[in-house]
């Protein structure tokens, strides 16, 4: 398992947040940040460290809950 180093743990941290903000309930249920969390864990672990590739990815993690939710 690859070990991310400290900047990438706060740009995951800061990408979390913020995407997770305009969740319901200031900031969404559990399930739903640890979905996009785990998102995010799998990107950094592929390289994608920056908060631009970071947001992509959690932005499309949100998008493929909201459709879950709907089905």
């Amino acid at each position: 398992m690859r070990k991310l180093d400290d900047r990438t743990l706060a740009n995951m941290d800061v990408v979390l947040g913020d995407v997770c903000r305009h969740l319901p309930n200031h900031g969404g249920d559990h399930e739903s940040r640890k979905f996009v969390a785990e998102r995010l864990v799998r990107a950094a672990r592929r390289g994608q460290h920056t908060l631009t590739a970071l947001e992509i990815v959690a932005r499309q993690a949100l998008r493929k809950l909201s459709r879950r939710k709907v089905a």
